[in-house]
């Protein structure tokens, strides 16, 4: 008989120890999976000095997050297609050289639309390194895929802390010294997976393009996708409108999303798990995309001070999301993870790409307040999501993690 008190989602580890004894290849991937993230968030502080550097508008400027998390929702459909062709570490190796190419060439702009288009590209390494960077984590760390799920999400928490520090610190001299510190950060990491990681057997079936998609006939998995695709509309609008909000120096700037970064990292890794033991995966998620809803409203309507500090706790509640949303994306359906997350991850990355567009537009055709209002709605309708469809987001939930945890052990290409 099953425990009904119990998680579904809470598949456990061998203790708090088998995080940290890892395969070399794990923490070669880890290592490299925290640069990919420093991507993300390297443009932070520099976005008003790109903007006056480049003569562009904050709305342009906001492009290159839309082009890059553009490009990384329809990559979502062709990552497992590449990587259950040529392999995991084939795939790995070919995101990070891209990326190192791209991000090179970016800073090389001589213009908006120039830094735009490789950031685009820089966004298709991305989606193909960080799209097959979980999976082989799942399929090679000790403890089980609860630890591996906890080492990744360290290594976004770690990323997501460290690429605005090293935005600010590079960028104070010129903003294109953070994307060339990133080519060689990710060429390091090419080299570490090229020597430590190994190749993984092969899936007994091949990924089609069109499997992503097929797998969100499940209402499970659909539902988790819409609840993420407007928490990530939130999400994105702290990260790339707030800057412009905040109007600091690059190096105060690149503070603040550190400190943002190192919340993020801490409620990702060690208090979203004892949230969720206690109150429960949906609970939790609920409750906190509440919290977060009412923190950007704040943040909104709040002096400098209060932004400020709205702006780095909101990192808590992001953090804690984080990791409830890739349990969800992993365990709610019968399809195999890889296929199911790509599939989720085709959704909630239209929303990253959405915001940075229209936060500033918003704001142009409102005020300042206005962008953060509605960043508060889509956090709250991303609630009512979860709590809506209960039921489709726990249905033989624990069912499925007995099969997933016998596909781990065979695949490593996943999300």
């Amino acid at each position: 008989m099953k425990d009904d008190s119990k998680d579904p989602f809470d598949e456990g580890d061998d203790g708090p120890g088998s995080l940290l004894r890892q395969p070399k290849a794990v923490w070669a991937t880890a290592g490299a999976s925290v640069v990919a993230f420093m991507g993300i968030g390297l443009v932070d502080p520099i976005l008003p000095s790109i903007a006056k550097g480049l003569e562009a508008t904050p709305s342009q400027v906001s492009l290159l997050f839309t082009s890059y998390f553009l490009i990384t929702a329809f990559a979502m459909l062709i990552t497992g297609f590449v990587s259950s062709r040529i392999g995991g570490r084939k795939t790995l190796l070919a995101g990070l050289a891209l990326v190192v190419l791209f991000a090179a060439l970016a800073g090389t702009s001589g213009s908006v639309a120039e830094l735009v288009g490789f950031r685009a590209g820089w966004g298709l390494g991305n989606a193909l390194f960080v799209s097959t960077a979980l999976a082989v984590i799942v399929g090679a760390a000790a403890g089980g895929s609860a630890a591996a799920i906890l080492l990744y999400e360290s290594a976004l928490g770690l990323g997501m802390a460290c690429g605005p520090l090293l935005g600010a610190l590079l960028g104070d001299a010129s903003w294109r010294y953070p994307f060339f510190g990133t080519a060689f950060l990710m060429a390091v990491g090419f080299l570490c997976i090229a020597v430590f990681l190994k190749e993984q057997p092969k899936p007994a079936r091949k990924t089609s393009v069109l499997d992503p998609l097929k797998a969100l006939g499940h209402g499970g998995l659909a539902s988790a996708a819409v609840s993420a695709f407007f928490y990530n509309y939130t999400f994105f609008t702290v990260l790339a409108f707030t800057p412009f909000v905040l109007d600091m120096t690059p190096y105060k700037s690149g503070a603040v999303f550190f400190a943002w970064g190192l919340l993020l990292a801490l409620f990702s890794v060690v208090v979203a798990p004892r949230l969720q033991a206690r109150f429960g995966s949906l609970k939790v998620l609920g409750g906190s995309l509440v919290l977060l809803a009412a923190d950007v409203l704040v943040l909104g309507y709040g002096d400098h001070v209060t932004a400020v500090v709205c702006t780095v706790l909101s990192g808590a509640f992001i953090g804690v999301n984080n990791t409830v949303y890739t349990e969800l994306a992993l365990g709610v359906s019968d399809a195999p993870r890889p296929v199911a997350s790509a599939g989720y991850n085709f959704v909630r990355w239209f929303a990253a790409a959405a915001a940075p567009y229209f936060a500033p537009k918003i704001e142009e055709w409102s005020d300042l307040h206005m962008p953060f209002v509605v960043a508060a709605v889509t956090a709250v309708i991303g609630a009512a999501v979860v709590v809506v469809r209960r039921k489709a987001l726990t249905h033989e939930a624990e069912d499925h993690r007995t099969e997933h945890a016998t596909r781990d052990s065979v695949t490593v290409f996943a999300n």
